[in-house]
């Protein structure tokens, strides 16, 4: 497991982005989005009207962290 971030490009609100965001968590926001049955840019997007003064690569990992702990706590 790479603790590495890598640079991805999105399209966030009409503009393209990057953020830099290690391989788990990059893996682990698309298997949010493909369980929600959203595009990636969709569930980025969803994160980036959120996220308040945080960085959109903080508030991926924020919101995959939110995802799977909301998972073990048996909420779906």
């Amino acid at each position: 497991m790479s603790g590495v971030p890598a640079k991805h490009s999105v399209r966030v609100a009409g503009h393209r982005t990057s953020v830099s965001i290690e391989a788990p968590f990059w893996d682990a926001l698309k298997d949010v989005a493909a369980s929600r049955g959203q595009s990636l840019n969709l569930v980025i997007a969803e994160i980036d009207a959120a996220r308040g003064d945080a960085s959109l690569s903080a508030a991926i990992r924020l919101a995959v962290l939110d995802h799977y702990r909301r998972l073990a706590a048996g909420g779906g």
